[in-house]
């Protein structure tokens, strides 16, 4: 890795963490009681830091591509969660657009495909943003259909626009992109661009009656055996998961905190080594997350000793948070006993997995 290119990544991910960090405080002060005002004024740190962060991630994504391809994670995933997901993702946005996204799903409610969801989501993304910028009023529809085929399955996606010009194929250029919407939907479309042609798909826009174009992509994957109502999920139950947060950083823990709140756990934290050991012998924890770098004992030590701990507490699961990643630094995180790595800045469907690894055996640890 050239000299250059580290300086790229360490900055494009510490921009990110700190962004991660503003975007939990601000979600915090929200649910705060506030007057007008200050509510308005939350709502556009939360924008603006929402924004940053996505260039970033963006940026980060098609830097990596470029040197390495895109890289996926395929597991099997009933295509039409993927809907509900988008709806999720986007409507709330759209509302403050004061647009109405309109998500459907056409095929079989059971078809299961051997996916990476997170890509096929982001792939979904550019065509959402460009077509949310390009409509003032009325309604953005966006559809996935799915098509078995003997031992695939075709997915095709559609996202309409409305507006009173059609660009035809200057829709899908992102030179274009930017000039009319901005840097951020013209990364994210980019982003999506090359997610497609890693996986062979196509592109292509229809001009719509009355202006206006529909964005469209298609690809194949193999299909899967269907999971059930919870695949892909954690299993929900009576109780939620209890979670020890450790790190020195104040951020960091807030981030993490505000994680595990949106995947419905609950959690406690502390600030390094000794602390966690010390929590740990109390057996009340499901999960830790440990940052590796912290003083009076880090948290490579710290599993160490909470492994020699007997019973329930020193077989908890735990996972490495860490900027430091790479194969070798992992190798030696699960050789001193931890069961997983999250890269930091944590992305919420990283550390999503990293839960439902390490808490989808425990019939009472729930993480929604």
């Amino acid at each position: 890795m050239s000299s250059q290119q580290f300086v790229f990544e360490r900055v494009t991910s510490e921009i990110h963490q700190q962004m991660e960090g503003v975007l939990a405080l601000a979600d915090r002060l929200a649910r705060q009681p506030l007057g007008p005002d200050a509510q308005v004024c939350v709502a556009g740190v939360i924008e603006a830091c929402a924004s940053v962060r996505q260039i970033v991630s963006a940026t980060m994504d098609l830097e990596a591509a470029d040197a390495a391809g895109v890289s996926f994670n395929p597991a099997a995933c009933r295509l039409r969660d993927l809907v509900d997901d988008l709806e999720a993702r986007w409507g709330e946005r759209a509302r403050a657009c004061g647009v109405t996204l309109l998500v459907s799903y056409d095929g079989d409610p059971d078809a299961t495909a051997m996916i990476d969801a997170a890509r096929t989501i982001q792939a979904f993304d550019g065509f959402i943003a460009q077509a949310l910028a390009g409509v003032r009023r009325g309604a953005v529809e966006a559809a996935l259909r799915a098509v078995a085929c003997g031992d695939t399955i075709r997915i095709q996606g559609r996202v309409r626009g409305g507006g009173e010009r059609s660009l035809g194929e200057r829709a899908l250029d992102i030179q274009q992109i930017e000039a009319l919407f901005g840097l951020e939907t013209a990364l994210t479309s980019a982003l999506g661009h090359k997610i497609l042609a890693s996986l062979g798909g196509q592109i292509r826009a229809d001009d719509n009656l009355g202006g206006g174009e529909t964005l469209v992509f298609e690809f194949e994957a193999p299909r899967a055996q269907p999971q059930g109502e919870d695949s892909g999920r954690p299993a929900e139950s009576a109780r939620s998961a209890h979670i020890l947060v450790v790190d020195d950083n104040a951020t960091n823990r807030m981030v993490a905190e505000t994680l595990c709140e949106m995947f419905e756990c609950t959690s406690e934290s502390v600030t390094d080594g000794v602390e966690a050991v010390d929590a740990a012998r109390s057996g009340r924890f499901d999960l830790i997350l440990m940052d590796i770098k912290m003083p009076r004992m880090d948290g490579v030590a710290a599993t160490r000793e909470i492994r020699r701990m007997a019973g329930p507490a020193g077989a908890v699961p735990i996972i490495a948070l860490t900027a430091n990643a790479d194969p070798e630094d992992a190798a030696g995180y699960l050789a001193a006993g931890m069961n997983g790595v999250v890269e930091k800045p944590m992305k919420p469907d990283t550390l999503l997995r990293a839960l439902q690894e390490n808490l989808g055996d425990k019939p009472d640890a729930a993480a929604a």
